[in-house]
């Protein structure tokens, strides 16, 4: 667990030099800062929370109860950014002149080498819309959502996550889970398969309440959607939507 800890550390500091920052700036400020107020807020906060981070106990029941892949988010709450401005602005306080435009050129500096320019990870792309995802979930969300209800819908792998952010009315029998566990639920690997078959993913559909039923439009299916009570609903943005007719919509 404890090497675990570490090493999720290790991966979200980078090239570590912020890290290195923020342990000077916690020793300038405990030596410096004498307002207990600020004292609590940028020494004792961001130190209780390292120790909590690092915590074996914590990070044990943290990962039992929630899972060891989000672990990594506790590291927002270490307030690196803060402890750091806050520093380098009482130490540009100090400085007078010369010795005041050299040390802010300096944590500019510091501050562009010590890491990367996120737009570079392949992981980012150009925003579509306003809401931050795929055009594709806006416009097969907006189309087979009903007014005043709930619909539930399954989607393919790579609109899961996007889905739950945009619209709460339109309900997925699966989720996150179904990718990042290795306990996979039979109706995700259904929907992932190179040839889409029809009888097997309606009877997963019906059992899940499915009122729509969304493939990827490049994807071979076998046997006749019509054939299993399957309407063809709409086509947009390379993905093919069917209304499950066995799935009623009343109110």
């Amino acid at each position: 667990m404890w090497t675990d800890v570490v090493g999720v550390f290790q991966k979200y500091m980078g090239t570590g030099l912020i890290v290195i920052w923020f342990l000077g700036a916690l020793v300038y400020l405990f030596l410096n800062e004498k307002r207990r107020e600020r004292r609590l807020l940028f020494v004792w906060l961001p130190v209780i929370v390292l120790l909590l981070y690092f915590n074996p106990l914590f990070a044990g029941v943290f990962c039992s109860m929630l899972g060891s892949e989000i672990y990594f988010r506790n590291c927002w709450m270490i307030p690196f950014i803060a402890v750091i401005a806050y520093s380098a602005v009482c130490i540009l306080e100090r400085l007078k002149g010369i010795k005041q435009l050299l040390f802010g050129t300096a944590a500019v500096l510091l501050i562009v080498v010590s890491g990367k320019l996120v737009y570079a990870n392949p992981l980012y792309s150009r925003a579509e819309n306003c809401y931050h995802v795929p055009d594709s979930v806006v416009h097969l969300c907006d189309a087979i959502v009903v007014p005043g209800r709930e619909v539930m819908a399954v989607f393919p792998s790579e609109l899961l996550l996007y889905v739950r952010q945009y619209s709460p009315f339109v309900c997925m029998p699966y989720g996150r889970n179904s990718f990042v566990t290795d306990e996979k639920n039979d109706f995700y690997i259904a929907m992932e398969q190179d040839v889409m078959d029809v009888a097997a993913l309606s009877v997963y559909a019906d059992t899940a309440g499915c009122h729509y039923i969304v493939l990827r439009e490049d994807k071979e299916i076998l046997g006749e959607p019509k054939d299993y009570g399957w309407e063809f609903f709409e086509r947009t943005d390379g993905y093919v939507v069917y209304r499950n007719v066995k799935m009623p919509l009343d109110f």
